[in-house]
C-alpha cells in the first residue's frame, strides 16, 4: 500500500457525532469542541467559516469543508454575524453565557437549528478522537480545505435523518466516505504537500513504493539506488529535494507512522508491530517510538482505546 492509499484508507469513524442544521439568519456558531477532524457539508444555502486565524470562506450548495483541529473557529449565515451558540467538547451546545441549549433547539433525528424550516441546511460529521484518523493524515491537511460538487452529500442527507437498525455504522462509513471522497479530490489537483506529489517521480516515486511496501527490509541507501537503479548520490539528492528529508529519515518516520496505526489493532503486541516495521526488538521500537510521540508503545495503545 502506497502513502496516498495508506492516507485514503485510513478513517475508521466509530460512533461519530453527525448533525444536520437547520437554520436561518442570522446565525452564528462559535466551534471550541477541540476536536482533531471536522467536515461540514453544504446541502442547502450557504455559510461561512471563519478560522480565529486566516480569511473567511464561504461554502456554497454541494461544498464540503475539512477542518483540521484543535483550534476554534466559527461558522456563520455572515462573516459579520457574532457568535449566538458555543460549541464545547462532547458537543455540548450552549449560549454565550452558558446556558445549555441542545434541548430548546432539538428539531428531531440528528437533526438541530434555529428554524424548523430554515433556508440553510448544513451536516456537519466530527471524528471525535485522535485514534479515528492517522496522525499523518492530520499532519497532511492544511487548517481549512474546501472541496466542491461531492457525490457523497446527497446520500449522506438522506441518510442521516434515518432511525433504522445499525444506522449509526452506516453513518460512520458515509462519513468516511466522504472524507475519502474530498481528499482524493484534492490530491488530483496537486495542491497536495510535496511529498505525496513525490509519488508521481519514475525514481524518487519508485523508492518511496519500495520503502512503503516493504519496511521491514534492513534498507540502505545504495542498496535502494541499485534497485532503482541510479547512483546512491543521484538517489539522496533527488529524494531529499522531492520528498523534504533523506531516504533513511523518511524510512523512520514510516515505520513508526505504520507502528502507531497498528498499535490500534486488536491483539497487536509491540513485538509483533516491531518486526512488523523493521525494528529488531520490542525495545527498539519502544526507544524510537517514545523519541518521535513522546510516549511508549504501551501507553499509546491505551490512550488510543479509551
Amino acid at each position: 500500500m502506497d502513502q496516498l492509499a495508506a492516507l485514503l484508507d485510513g478513517p475508521r469513524a466509530r460512533g461519530a457525532f453527525l448533525l444536520r442544521s437547520l437554520l436561518t439568519p442570522p446565525w452564528s456558531l462559535r466551534i471550541e469542541d477541540e476536536a482533531p477532524l471536522t467536515l461540514a457539508a453544504m446541502v442547502r444555502g450557504d455559510a461561512w467559516v471563519v478560522p480565529d486565524a486566516g480569511e473567511p470562506v464561504r461554502l456554497a450548495p454541494g461544498d464540503v469543508a475539512i477542518l483540521r483541529g484543535p483550534d476554534p473557529y466559527t461558522v456563520a449565515d455572515h462573516p459579520a454575524t457574532g457568535p449566538q451558540v458555543v460549541i464545547h467538547p462532547g458537543q455540548r451546545c450552549a449560549t454565550l453565557e452558558g446556558e445549555p441549549l441542545h434541548q430548546a433547539m432539538d428539531l428531531g433525528v440528528r437533526t438541530w437549528g434555529n428554524d424548523p424550516g430554515g433556508g440553510t441546511v448544513l451536516i456537519t460529521g466530527t471524528y471525535q478522537f485522535e485514534g479515528e484518523v492517522s496522525r499523518r493524515l492530520l499532519d497532511a491537511l492544511p487548517p481549512l480545505l474546501v472541496r466542491s460538487g461531492d457525490p457523497v452529500i446527497p446520500l449522506l442527507g438522506a441518510e442521516i435523518v434515518k432511525d433504522e437498525p445499525g444506522q449509526e455504522a452506516v453513518l460512520d462509513r458515509l462519513l468516511d466516505l466522504l472524507l475519502i471522497s474530498a481528499l482524493r479530490s484534492w490530491f488530483a489537483t496537486g495542491e497536495a504537500p510535496a511529498r505525496y506529489r513525490a509519488l508521481g517521480d519514475p525514481v524518487v516515486g519508485r523508492a518511496m513504493r519500495m520503502l512503503q511496501n516493504n519496511p521491514a527490509h534492513r534498507w540502505t541507501v545504495g542498496a535502494l539506488a541499485a534497485e532503482v537503479g541510479v547512483s546512491r548520490a543521484a538517489l539522496a539528492r533527488r529524494f531529499t529535494e522531492l520528498v523534504g528529508e533523506p531516504p533513511m529519515a523518511y524510512l523512520t518516520e514510516w515505520r513508526l507512522a505504520l507502528a502507531a496505526d497498528l498499535l490500534r489493532t486488536p491483539d497487536a503486541t509491540v513485538g509483533s508491530v516491531a518486526r512488523k516495521v523493521g525494528y529488531g526488538s520490542p525495545f527498539a521500537l519502544s526507544a524510537a517510538f517514545k523519541r518521535v510521540h513522546g510516549v511508549s508503545p504501551q501507553r499509546y495503545r491505551a490512550g488510543a482505546a479509551s
